[in-house]
């Protein structure tokens, strides 16, 4: 399932954008207040060659456009934007042009860290005043700035909104590129997820203040394997008209899938949004248009359905047929024409009175790829020759190889005649084709095969194609885990040269779609999956549609990809890894503190994982809750207990979630649980050998568990968390933890080793580390004295326990891991991190963690709280997957609490 989501997607079809003059970028300079408030933020204007030049006294007359880029993204990233847009306005003799702003935001990793998300909205608010100022007094002032957000600077940009001071007139086009508007990708701080609860609320509430801004996100699909194209739909809002979600594959022209980074270079993507920019400009105010019908109409024309013509705001509903071209009467059902060196121009004329009865609809495609007008509608019910006829043109869709319109004859009631026309074509060659047809007759439905075949059964259908159009509807394909790979065979009739067969696999809720262009006959392979369910509402079928060659048969073969079902999984919840990891480890740590009190042992990490670690201890419960959450009566209780969501029922409520998921990935947990267990025990054994050949250990000796110097180690610690970072003092003390289990291991075995010279003994102790099992290592007891056989066996307890608590304790350090890389990359602006999601947590897990390094199993097995300390870990496990999925950063805090309990027992 990785290694589908990582390595098996489509191969890069995007071309490299290159500046044909050396790119520069002039440092804009930012108020005193505000450069000393954001000493790591720079605002720069780019520029190239000449431009450059002109630009660097700030004499501004263009259009603002501001960059933000994203999570650990550079400013540089607007140069292929601001370079296209620098050759369009060439082409125009700068009639109009844009400037290019970029944001510095110090390549801050804002999608692990939250924490600057709110420093960085003001910041830009900041940039935003300081830009219109830069134009003030011009001929053509703007009063507000196009902004184009890459990742997390999209969701930024949104967030401008929910500031108190900000003017939402100050931004009327907003285009996001692979941000991911739902949710965090991984939440892995409470900063994180409260900021996304704020900006979408907003969204949501002051839905009808939004009306003047049109935003437009791109997601890369498949190839995004950072973030999946389902997180970078907008939220849908009925009221809500002037937004538009697309995926790049479903682009017009680009028809591309991009990856995270190549969304911001692909030469495809990029023309697609500077041509709309260019389209957006009123001629009057010499800015981007302030009607947000226009601005609606404009995206749709470039980014969802393109008629291959140049974008008229207001299109002539007639035009005159004019030229002295032959017109020729066409009375077939079905007429395909090849053009080549024609020297004489053509009128097609196809009557629809005789077609109306027999036919619904008719199709005409052109593979003649230019930009002017070819399927006209007259209204002459006498001549077979019309002068003015209504432009159809506008209907048509293109494709990869050629330009297609099917048009419904009740729709058009008053038009006597279809005309195709056919200009003079010198040099060029290209074919034309029109076919009438009954929509049932080129409409057959495929039902898919069930989830659980895993490809062993398939679904066929073969079509005997006399028609240039197939509609292949999949029945019951409409949830995301669900992936098929469709296999689309053409054999032919003749061996003649054909135009490759263009085959679109259409998602109609949502902007989607894949194409794929075939050679004619061969096979051709398509995978089949969704980003986004189907919702409750729509009744809708995805199509396969085909568009074919005439006398080529066609047979559809549809199976389940289990490999693509797996990799769905990983794509959709590859998040909530750890928790089902940590939560299996928990389960483990129960267990062996549960023997311990039961049989005064403390048994191996593995062996107890394979007896406790079992999903029907946890995961019926949240099942539970999660179909209970469906009554409002329960619902109600839950509430008034002021507890949170269970993170299950709101995948489920985004058709994200299904019980089956959650087994699946709670045995993934087991598997990496166990084999983390299998690494830590292999390291142990490596670095105990490597200490052995160095260093003569000294004597495990028994300590109290709080001394002076340990409690000063404590107290120092706790200020380190304070005075700068809480994840550096937690690293601090897992290294400093991760010496103790490695003390404890050489010391025994060295000792044991000292303490006979007998043969039998020497033998043993050349065994140990054979003999040093999956965690630890069993140390030989047979010739040792009573005396030192209890005390080994002591080290062998503690030494398992150690380990465990170790291994969960790398996951806190692990989720802690990006503030910590944050605060790290930030030093040389403020020593202490602020907000600092886990100081709290630190100064706890660095008492807890202080005094457990030093404990033994001898002390834990007397205490009174131990039957508790061994029956809490479940239900934490319980809460860690009911309340953490969405929620990351609340799994450190369970842990810690079972880490409390354990600490306790050493004391009571």
């Amino acid at each position: 399932g990785v290694r589908d989501v990582m390595f098996l997607y489509e191969e890069n079809r995007c071309s490299m954008t290159y500046m044909y003059e050396y790119p520069e970028y002039l440092k804009i300079k930012l108020p005193k207040k505000t450069a000393r408030r954001y000493p790591a933020y720079e605002l720069y204007l780019y520029g190239e060659g000449n431009y450059a030049e002109e630009n660097k006294n700030l004499l501004l007359t263009g259009i603002p456009v501001l960059f933000l880029p994203g999570n650990a993204g550079s400013y540089k990233q607007v140069r292929s934007l601001g370079s296209v847009a620098l050759r369009k306005a060439e082409d125009v003799d700068f009639k109009y042009h844009f400037n290019f702003f970029s944001v510095n935001f110090n390549e801050e990793l804002v999608a692990l860290y939250g924490g600057s998300l709110q420093r960085q909205t003001k910041f830009v608010h900041e940039c935003i005043k300081v830009i219109l100022k830069l134009y003030k007094g011009r001929e053509f002032a703007p009063s507000s700035v196009a902004i184009v957000g890459h990742s997390m600077g999209g969701l930024v940009a949104r967030a401008l909104l929910t500031l108190k001071n900000f003017k939402p007139e100050l931004i009327n086009l907003l285009i996001t590129q692979a941000t991911p508007h739902v949710a965090p990708v991984m939440p892995l701080d409470k900063y994180l997820t409260d900021f996304y609860t704020a900006v979408n609320s907003h969204w949501i509430l002051k839905a009808q203040d939004l009306r003047n801004l049109t935003t437009l996100s791109v997601a890369g699909g498949f190839r995004d394997y950072q973030v999946r194209s389902g997180l970078a739909f907008l939220p849908r809002l009925s009221q809500h008209d002037s937004a538009l979600s697309v995926v790049s594959s479903a682009v017009p022209r680009a028809w591309a899938s991009t990856d995270h980074l190549s969304i911001v270079w692909c030469k495809e993507l990029i023309l697609a949004t500077i041509r709309a920019f260019f389209d957006l400009i009123d001629e009057n105010t010499r800015q981007i248009t302030e009607d947000p019908k226009k601005r609606m109409s404009v995206l749709n024309h470039h980014f969802v359905r393109h008629p291959a013509k140049m974008y008229e705001e207001n299109p002539e509903a007639f035009t005159h047929l004019t030229g002295a071209f032959n017109w020729i009467t066409v009375k077939a059902s079905k007429w395909t024409y090849s053009v080549y060196n024609d020297s004489d121009g053509k009128y097609f004329s196809f009557p629809l009175t005789s077609h109306r009865k027999s036919y619904s609809h008719v199709y005409c495609e052109n593979s003649m790829l230019d930009t002017s007008s070819w399927i006209y509608g007259c209204m002459n019910t006498n001549s077979s020759m019309c002068l003015e006829a209504a432009d159809l043109s506008w209907r048509a869709e293109l494709l990869p190889t050629t330009k297609v319109v099917m048009l419904k004859l009740l729709d058009y009631p008053s038009l006597s005649h279809i005309v195709i026309q056919v200009p003079p074509a010198v040099g060029n060659k290209y074919t034309l084709g029109c076919e009438f047809f009954k929509k049932d007759s080129r409409t057959v439905q495929l039902p898919v095969t069930h989830l659980f075949s895993f490809g062993f059964s398939s679904s066929k259908i073969l079509l005997n194609s006399t028609g240039l159009l197939y509609n292949v509807q999949l029945q019951h394909f409409n949830q995301i885990y669900q992936a098929f790979k469709i296999y689309i065979d053409s054999h032919c009739q003749s061996l003649k040269e054909r135009k490759p067969s263009v085959y679109r696999l259409h998602i109609p809720w949502s902007y989607e779609d894949s194409i794929t262009v075939a050679k004619v006959p061969s096979l051709a392979e398509i995978s089949a999956k969704l980003h986004i369910a189907q919702p409750h509402s729509d009744s809708s079928l995805p199509e396969l549609n085909i568009y074919s060659s005439p006398d080529c048969q066609y047979e559809v073969i549809l199976k389940t990809s289990l490999l693509q079902v797996l990799g769905q999984i990983v794509r959709f919840h590859a998040g909530a890894f750890p928790v089902y990891i940590v939560s299996n480890i928990l389960l483990t740590y129960g267990g062996q503190l549960s023997t311990l009190r039961s049989t005064g042992q403390c048994s191996d990490f593995s062996l107890q994982l394979v007896r406790t670690a079992k999903p029907y201890k946890v995961e019926p419960l949240i099942s539970i809750v999660v179909f209970l959450q469906g009554f409002n009566w329960f619902r109600e209780i839950w509430e008034s207990l002021s507890l949170p969501e269970v993170d299950a029922a709101v995948l489920s409520s985004q058709d994200a979630w299904f019980p089956l998921v959650s087994l699946i990935l709670f045995l993934f947990g087991t598997g990496i649980a166990y084999w983390t267990g299998v690494f830590f025990s292999t390291s142990l054994r490596l670095f105990s050998s490597l200490w052995l050949t160095l260093i003569r250990p000294s004597e495990l000796q028994k300590d109290k568990l709080i001394t002076p110097s340990r409690l000063c180690g404590m107290i120092s610690l706790a200020l380190v968390s304070w005075t700068t970072c809480g994840a550096f003092a937690v690293l601090i003390i897992y290294l400093q933890y991760l010496f103790k289990p490695v003390h404890i291991f050489v010391t025994s075995v060295f000792h044991f080793q000292d303490s006979g010279h007998s043969k039998e003994t020497s033998q043993n102790s050349s065994t140990l580390t054979v003999k040093a099992q999956s965690s630890v290592g069993s140390i030989p007891e047979a010739t040792q004295s009573p005396s030192n056989s209890k005390t080994s066996a002591e080290a062998v307890n503690s030494l398992k326990m150690h380990i465990t608590v170790l291994n969960l304790f790398t996951w806190i350090v692990l989720l802690n891991l990006p503030s910590l890389i944050y605060w790290l990359k930030n030093l040389r602006y403020n020593v202490r991190l602020d907000p600092d999601p886990c100081r709290s947590t630190a100064i706890i897990l660095v008492c807890i963690l202080e005094i457990l390094m030093n404990s033994s199993t001898s002390e834990v097995k007397s205490s009174k709280l131990l039957k508790i300390a061994a029956k809490v870990p479940l239900p934490l496990s319980v809460a860690m997957l009911a309340f953490g999925l969405m929620h990351l950063y609340r799994v450190p805090h369970f842990v810690t609490f079972s880490l409390l309990l354990h600490v306790l027992c050493c004391f009571v």
